[in-house]
């Protein structure tokens, strides 16, 4: 009998002390396993207080803050006295346009209900502003066109005024003072944004240019394009595009909205789905550029994945369920090859 109980007690405490390491060792896991969960719902919630407002209702607080904001001095405008008024409704402009600028910006999450209804909500301040102009400003001396130059003075202004209330509504952004392309035909304008500290770019008014941009930007302004290409590298923000007609762009960018395009094709990487508003006859297709370092380029900004969303558009102003006849995919025989803007001098400076 001591030979066979000498050899088991032994076991029955070496037993126990291993069922003692081993408790220990689960309870030191589940200790780290619960530390580790904490610090990540802390990351979470930063990034949800911070400036990106990556959540819904974050942003409807803010939006209706801003909205709030620009309703209040649209009411009080008219109270003011002349001098002080053609500056008041240039900052209630300005107001508006930032206000359009955030719904674009955090477009890429948000509900497509909640996006239409803030951009209605904008369309509806604009307008409100665009008769506040015409009610209180005196008209003004220029015009686009050269309509009525031979009536009597006394109409000209009635003239001039349905010209810019048509134009009025169209504008989604204010055109920021930022480096970038103006005012220019039938040039090739290359800029390399490596190296560089520009945030924001600006493309505009230009007819029959080539714009060529290689490396990283945070946001793109394109604005009344006429029969151009256009090829850029990736955009870690947006890109807002206004008013083209008869072009070709190559563009990569978290979100991008199009409004007024016409007969244009669009060749996209995007991580949310394209807007379209107000335009017709556009096309689209996958992004096809190249240059030496865009690889690189794309994973930095978050782009180096293909999402497929160039063929999710969303039409603003078509509500149906069945497909809106102002876009299409562009036949594959009708694509251009990828483009390739290595290795190029610029030919044309910043304005």
């Amino acid at each position: 009998m001591e030979q066979h109980q000498d050899p088991k007690n032994p076991n029955q405490a070496l037993d126990s002390a291993t069922q003692k390491k081993h408790a220990s060792m689960l309870e030191r896991l589940s200790n780290l396993q619960q530390t580790r969960l904490q610090q990540s719902l802390a990351r979470k919630s930063d990034s949800v207080s911070g400036p990106s407002f990556e959540s819904t209702q974050s942003f409807l607080t803010r939006f209706s803050n801003s909205k709030r904001s620009i309703e209040s001095q649209l009411a009080g405008a008219r109270l003011t006295s002349d001098p002080q008024r053609r500056s008041d409704l240039q900052q209630i402009s300005t107001s508006i346009a930032d206000l359009e600028k955030l719904v674009a910006e955090n477009s890429y999450y948000l509900p497509s209900y909640e996006i239409r209804s803030a951009l209605k909500s904008v369309s509806e301040l604009k307008q409100t502003l665009d008769n506040l102009n015409s009610e209180l400003l005196p008209k003004k001396k220029f015009s686009f066109r050269n309509k009525g130059t031979k009536k009597e003075p006394s109409n000209a202004p009635e003239e001039k005024e349905v010209g810019n209330a048509d134009l009025q509504p169209k504008l989604v952004f204010s055109i920021p003072d930022t480096p970038g392309f103006r005012n220019k035909e039938g040039e090739l304008l290359v800029k390399d944004f490596r190296g560089s500290d520009i945030g924001e770019f600006t493309i505009s008014d230009l007819d029959s240019c080539e714009v060529r941009l290689s490396g990283c930007v945070r946001t793109i302004f394109i604005h009344r394009l006429k029969n151009c290409r256009v090829f850029a590298g990736p955009v870690s923000g947006s890109i807002l595009i206004e008013e083209v007609e008869g072009c070709v762009f190559v563009l990569a960018s978290h979100q991008i909205r199009i409004h007024y395009a016409k007969g244009s094709d669009f060749y996209l990487r995007v991580r949310s789905r394209p807007i379209i508003e107000d335009s017709n006859g556009v096309r689209f297709a996958p992004y096809c550029l190249c240059y030496q370092g865009i690889e690189e380029d794309l994973k930095d900004s978050g782009l180096d994945e293909e999402t497929g969303n160039w063929a999710n558009v969303d039409d603003f102003r078509w509500l149906r369920a069945v497909q809106s006849p102002n876009w299409s995919a562009l036949p594959e025989n009708e694509r251009i090859g990828t483009v390739n803007i290595s290795n190029l001098e610029t030919r044309s400076e910043e304005s």
